[in-house]
């Protein structure tokens, strides 16, 4: 029986996700050999030792080589205080130049000293140890090698895949040699004497970075958060590239490749999730990788040089706008083009900001799980029903200090307490109207003084539904328009809801329009429907805001945005799309800052008018020259924070805070069980790390401030609504997670790394 065969009796263990240690050798010896020192050339380090293969604990398709001391009885504890006495861990890759060999009878395992010589090596020897264990020893450290080079399980990988990790001695032997031995089963007898494969093909893993295209390519130091450490640890010196897929529609890949080498170390999708963030000062890319299985990963290139630095953040915009647009670079404008690429440069000048010395960056930090006395805090939502309905829609009202909550067909009604909590008041259950059974609401919005509630119906698309708050009953239908339907709606103005105001604003996926529900119906099926703009081309409009003059910005699933300074005319400034939807869009109450939700990034934008005919005007009023669009700032977490999180980044819709009278000076989001604050005072000053956050058990459905208030944000949870003061969003203490890639660390080569 060969070796192939008698492997397929453990393979199971290899490919068993939940082996943390897939094989063990139980005796040995380690030894250090370093050829070029006569006085010691062959240092004994362990006497007695353990060799194992065990899963790296944080990222896939990572293996590491632990080689663990073994004491007598009583000699742990006179030694425990030497460094030597600790497990030496190697990460299983390629550049360990791994091989087998024989030494006085006994098998041996051989592998490179990274942090010595290029000649030095350790050597394990397998005293005692029967063949067939060795034998699957070794084919365990290939497994690991295949999969970290291709990021895919080697469950499939042939002996043949194999033989191109098996190292081969310069000079010893041909590829023809190790052509001609392919179709034999792998020994440690004979894999010092086989060389290196072809290439995968494409059906097995990724190919070989040298065999693909790049569109860029640069120097480059590559970094791994360590979660323990809190650093960025140095794993090699790289050559950074942008692949594109061949035969692909705008699919590129980031890669990196041992400098000078065909050794690949990872490719990673561009996308948007990547959350690729930029630092001209360190000239530094950081960016999230999740795995197959959720894994996240936090990972930086640090560029030799500015130049690099700059090659690559243009690629990587150019890439990624083909990518979401699937549209050729060239096909766009150059003021778009320029629009789109000054989003990743962090070192924007905002307009009036001070010209104050730049302070430390504000530490960004992640909270704790809600501590005890926190919860008292919140209240239960309406119980639930049978049906397992969750917490869905919030609304801060404006007059009556009320919250409401949608929860199924029913919606929660909580008054705040003058202690800052919140205190349940009542369930409406029925929302019913006439023949029409009660629905789940898609929307809902406070409408003249707080006396009414707007509920959107998905079922009834043309129309909107208006409930009397004090009854508790929706008493009208108002008909839009047959032929168009109600997707959003926002109030006529940023205070309107504070007066009695009866009109506001609707959009459809390609109209803009008011609704005056005291307007019983029109021509051509008109319904309330008074002033319109609408588009012939498929706009997709995915929000609606308002300032407090009344003019709106308009954002689509595209990821454009439609300033306009009224209702029924043409926009004065179209902003060009970065490609991502947008969720939710928001706009201050004087119409300076508009910030737009994106799945993984706030997009914030400054609409004054800088230069030109028009300089000091809006984006409302006038048209931005071609050559002078705003800047828009990316506010992202950082991807050391997104990887403590575990879970990839999607934001509910970004609000400010509402002060009639006074500047905003926050911005509120949440993503999973987390809410995110970004100090906007400190933003505006290019200070785009300046945010806080706390962490629920439950995951949150909605945020806003409190009307009036910069300090209270009510946030509605899947099971809970609560009020949180914005002083218990936590911040860790520096050299925790608030390390920024300026604290990079240098660990020789990958030896010893975490992934």
């Amino acid at each position: 029986m060969n070796l192939v065969t008698r492997l397929f009796g453990f393979g199971a263990s290899f490919n068993d996700a939940n082996a943390a240690e897939l094989v063990k050798i139980q005796s040995g010896q380690l030894y250090l050999s370093r050829p070029g020192n006569i006085r010691s050339s062959r240092e004994c380090i362990y006497n007695e030792a353990m060799a194992t293969v065990r899963r790296a604990p944080s990222v896939e398709h990572n293996f590491q080589l632990v080689i663990t001391r073994v004491f007598e009885e009583g000699e742990e504890d006179i030694l425990e205080e030497e460094d030597e006495n600790e497990d030496k861990v190697f990460l299983v890759g390629e550049e360990l130049e791994f091989r087998t060999g024989i030494l006085d009878g006994e098998p041996t395992l051989v592998w490179r000293d990274l942090d010595g010589d290029v000649d030095e090596t350790y050597e394990f020897v397998a005293t005692g140890t029967n063949k067939a264990t060795v034998d699957f020893f070794v084919q365990c450290m290939y497994k690991a090698m295949y999969e970290r080079k291709y990021r895919v399980s080697s469950d499939r990988a042939s002996d043949r895949d194999l033989l191109e990790f098996v190292w081969q001695d310069p000079g010893t032997s041909s590829r023809n040699d190790a052509e001609q031995q392919s179709t034999k089963p792998l020994s440690h007898d004979d894999a010092a004497n086989v060389g290196a494969m072809d290439k995968l093909k494409s059906t097995s893993g990724p190919a070989s970075p040298s065999a693909i295209p790049s569109v860029i390519s640069a120097h480059a130091e590559l970094y791994l958060w360590d979660q323990d450490d809190g650093h960025f640890l140095k794993q090699a010196d790289v050559d950074a590239k942008i692949v594109e897929k061949q035969s692909s529609n705008f699919e590129y890949y980031i890669t990196a490749s041992v400098a000078g080498t065909r050794q690949q170390l990872l490719a990673h999708k561009l996308r948007s999730e990547l959350n690729a963030r930029w630092s001209t000062k360190l000239g530094s890319l950081t960016w999230n990788h999740t795995s197959e299985k959720g894994l996240i990963s936090s990972w930086c290139f640090k560029f030799e040089d500015q130049e690099g630095f700059q090659a690559f953040q243009e690629a990587f915009g150019k890439c990624l706008y083909q990518h979401l647009n699937a549209m050729s670079w060239e096909k766009t404008k150059a003021e778009d083009q320029a629009y789109v690429l000054s989003s990743y440069s962090e070192d924007v000048e905002m307009q009036d900001a001070d010209n104050e010395e730049d302070e430390d960056a504000v530490e960004s930090a992640l909270g704790e799980e809600s501590e005890e006395e926190d919860e008292s805090d919140g209240n239960e939502g309406p119980a639930a029903p049978a049906s397992d309905d969750r917490n869905s829609q919030l609304t801060v009202g404006y007059k009556n200090d009320r919250t409401f909550v949608t929860r199924g067909d029913k919606i929660g009604v909580f008054k705040h307490g003058d202690s800052g909590k919140l205190e349940y008041a009542a369930t409406i259950k029925d929302l019913g109207f006439k023949k029409m059974k009660s629905f789940r609401p898609k929307n809902m919005m406070l409408h003249d003084e707080d006396s009414k509630l707007i509920l959107m119906n998905p079922n009834e698309r043309h129309s909107l539904f208006a409930m009397d708050i004090e009854y508790g009953k929706v008493v009208e239908e108002w008909k839009v328009h047959d032929d168009i339907t109600v997707d959003y709606i926002a109030p006529s103005d940023k205070f309107a809801q504070m007066t009695g105001e009866q009109t506001l604003v609707g959009t459809s996926h390609n109209a803009l329009f008011r609704i005056d529900p005291r307007v019983g119906g029109g021509s051509g099926g008109d319904g309330a429907m008074v002033e319109r703009k609408q588009y012939t081309t498929k706009s997709r409009f995915s929000g609606v805001t308002t300032t407090a003059k009344g003019q709106l910005a308009v954002a689509s699933e595209k990821g454009d945005i439609r300033l306009f300074d009224s209702v029924g005319k043409i926009a004065k400034t179209a902003l060009p799309p970065m490609g991502d939807p947008i969720v939710g869009v928001d706009v201050t109450a004087d119409g300076r800052w508009i910030v737009a939700t994106c799945k993984s990034y706030l997009l914030l934008i400054d609409t004054l008018i800088g230069e030109g005919k028009y300089s000091g005007s809006l984006g409302f009023d006038r048209s931005f020259p071609a050559n002078a669009k705003p800047q828009p700032k990316r506010l992202q977490l950082r991807s050391e924070h997104v990887a403590y999180m575990g879970q990839d980044i999607s934001f509910t819709a970004a609000r400010f805070n509402l002060v009639e009278g006074q500047e905003e000076n926050a911005i509120v989001t949440s993503t999973g069980r987390y809410v995110v604050a970004w100090d906007f005072a400190k933003v505006k000053k290019g200070k785009v790390d300046s945010y806080v956050i706390k962490k629920y058990e439950d995951d949150v459905v909605q945020d806003n401030f409190k009307f009036g208030d910069d300090k209270e944000i009510i946030v509605a949870l899947s099971n809970d609504v609560l009020a949180l003061n914005k002083k218990n969003l936590k911040k860790l203490p520096r050299g925790s997670l608030t390390t920024t890639p300026s604290k990079l660390k240098s660990r020789s080569s990958v030896v010893n790394s975490p992934y």
